[in-house]
């Protein structure tokens, strides 16, 4: 469910916001102090805050641009201040919209929702997907340099995690010791193909529920490995 913060020292206010709020499917806090919404604001993850101006313990301009300087968050000031230049202030201290009060609760949560959409369509056009790999229960963050198998985060050093993923990205086809070598540790094997053996039996600790019987990484005798799909 989709957290918001609201800031608020008029509790009727405050209220009314969050029965709104809260009709649309919203899960809703309410800091009616503004040293005390601050720290919530930034202890813990909420999708939009609605900011008060005038607040007891600190201002909203402060708690506004305190905020700003970590989350990119959507903030929505209020206000029953209704000069241009407070508005100005406030959307110049990074505030993404002012309503003045009074205004219709109705027209804060289509607000809440114009400001999350496109909040939501910014972050999913800048942020890239991660690289993943997933094989029958075993899923290969690439970008993230992570391995999980069945849910559980599995820890591999460098060159385990280079050779699982070469393997898992190239399934059914058998490679030589040599191959492996020369691939992953990028040299010729000069008679240290161990190392790869030594590495496989490393990677099947971790990803196989019976390392005498392989399901992922099966070994072709006389010739090399092979990841089985």
């Amino acid at each position: 469910m989709t957290k918001i913060l609201i800031i608020e020292d008029e509790e009727a206010i405050a209220e009314l916001e969050k029965d709104y709020l809260e009709i649309s499917d919203f899960q809703v806090t309410i800091e009616r102090d503004g040293k005390q919404g601050l720290k919530t604001a930034l202890s813990e993850d909420f999708a939009l805050i609605i900011l008060d101006l005038m607040l007891p313990g600190m201002d909203g301009y402060e708690i506004c641009k305190e905020i700003r300087n970590q989350k990119n968050i959507p903030i929505i000031m209020v206000s029953a201040k209704k000069d241009d230049i407070d508005k100005i202030r406030g959307l110049g201290l990074g505030a993404d919209d002012y309503m003045t009060k009074p205004f219709s609760p109705s027209e804060l949560v289509a607000r809440v929702k114009a400001h999350l959409s496109r909040y939501e369509r910014l972050i999913g056009s800048t942020q890239k997907q991660n690289d993943i790999v997933e094989i029958r229960g075993i899923k290969i963050d690439k970008t993230a340099r992570r391995v999980y198998v069945n849910g559980e985060e599995k820890i591999f050093t460098t060159k385990e995690f280079d050779l699982l993923t070469f393997l898992a990205e190239n399934p059914n086809h058998v490679f030589k010791k040599e191959e492996l070598f020369r691939e992953i540790w990028d040299m010729d094997s000069i008679g240290d193909i161990a190392t790869v053996t030594v590495h496989i039996k490393k990677i099947r600790e971790k990803i196989e529920v019976d390392t005498s019987k392989p399901q992922y990484i099966e070994t072709i005798w006389g010739v090399g490995y092979r990841f089985r799909v």
